[in-house]
C-alpha cells in the first residue's frame, strides 16, 4: 500500500490540474455576460461643471444578480457602486461614480476600472474600460498677441488678432475679454496654439476702445485654470489727429488719418472726397468754425477745424 501512495497522490495532482484547466478553458470560451459596455474615460470629482461623475452602463446577455464596484490598479475595491441587485437581460443598466471611496472621500488621482460580479454563475469580470481620475487644474500662459491693434470692419485688413498660448497638458483654451468668455478653443492634444478673436458678438462689432484679454485652460477632465493675462488691444476704426486745428483761410493743412482701410471718404466745409494713405491735406477756403469728417465703412472720425481770416 505503500508502494502505491505516491502514485495515487500524482494521479490525484494530474486529475485536479485537468479539471482546473477544463474549467478555465471552459470560462474563455464562454460568452461573456457583458454587452456593449459604455464607460465614462475621464471626469474630475472637484471641477465645478458637468463632468463630475463617471457612468458606466452595459447591457446584461441573460437575467443575473449583479454587484457593481469600482476597483483601483492594484485591484482593490474602493467602492461599491450596487450590491447583489436582480437585472434583466438586454436592458441598459446605467450606474454613477462620483469619484469617492466608501468613506465619501475623493479617491487620489489615478486609473480606476469597473468590476462586476455575476452571483447567479459566480463569476466576476473586471472590466477593459479605464476611467481617469483628474483632479488637478491645468495651466496657461500666454505667448503673444498680434496685432494689437486692429480694426474688425471685414476689409480683409487686420480684421482680428491672435493670441499665442501653451499649456502644461492637452487642453481646450478659453479667451476672455474684458472677463466675459468670446472665445472657445478646441480640446487640442498640443501643449501649444492659438486663438483667434475678431472683434464680434452676437453679430455685432465691438465698438473702438481699449479691450483687456485674458487666457484660461480646460481640461479633458473639466478643470479649469485661473485666468491669466494676455495683454490688452485696441479696436481702432478711423482716428484722425489733430482732435483741434487752426488755419488762415487760403491755406493748406494737413491732419493725419489712422486706418489700414484702403481708401476713406472726407467732408469739409461743404466740400467731399476720397483719399488714401495717413496725411490728409485740405485747403481752408472761408472762414469759419467746420468739422472734418473721416470716414470708412460706416465708422467715423471728427476734428475740428477753425478758418481765420487773415490781418490786412
Amino acid at each position: 500500500m505503500r508502494r502505491h501512495g505516491p502514485i495515487l497522490l500524482v494521479v490525484a495532482l494530474l486529475t485536479a490540474t485537468a479539471v482546473a484547466f477544463v474549467v478555465a478553458e471552459r470560462v474563455k470560451l464562454e460568452k461573456s455576460p457583458i454587452r456593449g459596455p459604455r464607460v465614462t474615460r475621464v471626469f474630475s470629482p472637484v471641477c465645478e461643471c458637468a463632468n463630475t461623475a463617471a457612468s458606466i452602463s452595459f447591457l446584461l446577455s441573460r437575467p443575473d444578480t449583479v454587484g457593481v464596484g469600482i476597483v483601483n490598479e492594484n485591484g482593490d475595491l474602493v467602492r461599491t457602486l450596487v450590491q447583489d441587485r436582480r437585472y434583466l437581460a438586454l436592458h441598459r443598466l446605467e450606474f454613477e461614480w462620483d469619484g469617492r471611496n466608501a468613506d465619501g472621500e475623493v479617491v487620489p488621482e489615478g486609473l480606476y476600472r469597473p468590476r462586476v460580479h455575476f452571483a447567479d454563475r459566480d463569476r466576476t469580470i473586471v472590466l477593459t474600460n479605464l476611467i481617469r481620475v483628474d483632479t488637478t487644474a491645468p495651466t496657461i500662459v500666454a505667448k503673444g498677441v498680434r496685432p494689437r491693434i486692429f480694426s474688425p470692419d471685414s476689409d480683409g485688413r487686420r480684421d482680428g488678432v491672435a493670441v499665442r498660448y501653451a499649456a502644461n497638458e492637452p487642453a481646450r483654451a478659453l479667451l476672455l475679454v474684458d472677463g466675459v468668455r468670446r472665445v472657445r478653443g478646441k480640446l487640442r492634444t498640443r501643449l501649444k496654439g492659438q486663438l483667434q478673436w475678431y472683434g464680434r458678438a452676437a453679430g455685432s462689432t465691438f465698438p473702438a476702445g481699449t479691450y483687456r484679454l485674458q487666457l484660461v485652460a480646460e481640461d479633458e477632465a473639466g478643470n479649469v485654470s485661473r485666468p491669466v493675462p494676455a495683454g490688452t488691444v485696441r479696436i481702432r476704426y478711423i482716428d484722425v489727429t489733430p482732435a483741434f486745428v487752426r488755419v488762415k483761410v487760403g491755406s493748406r493743412f494737413r491732419v493725419g488719418v489712422d486706418t489700414d482701410a484702403a481708401s476713406y471718404a472726407w467732408r469739409f466745409a461743404g466740400r467731399s472726397g476720397d483719399a488714401h494713405g495717413p496725411a490728409l491735406v485740405l485747403r481752408a477756403r472761408k472762414p469759419g468754425r467746420f468739422a472734418l469728417v473721416v470716414e470708412e465703412l460706416g465708422h467715423r472720425a471728427r476734428s475740428v477745424v477753425v478758418v481765420t481770416r487773415r490781418r490786412r
